[in-house]
């Protein structure tokens, strides 16, 4: 959304409400933030951000794993 333009108009107060709501759940619950190790805010807030860092650590572990045994087996 950083680089989109808004040019809605909002006719209701509601309307707006609703869109402001939206984005604050979009923010908090779905867009990963850098600065907090690619996690979201809520993930970090409710504490289950150590979890699926060592989950994401175990992933790419594995996969390099996977990643030797196939350069192994192309180069024998």
């Amino acid at each position: 959304m950083k680089n989109r333009v808004l040019l809605e108009n909002y006719f209701l107060p509601s309307d707006l409400e609703r869109q402001i709501g939206a984005f604050v759940d979009h923010y908090n619950n779905h867009r990963y933030h850098q600065s907090l190790d690619n996690l979201t805010p809520a993930d970090v807030y409710h504490g289950r951000g150590a979890k699926i860092l060592k989950m994401r650590e175990e992933i790419m572990k594995q996969t390099i794993r996977k990643r030797r045994l196939q350069h192994q087996a192309a180069a024998a």
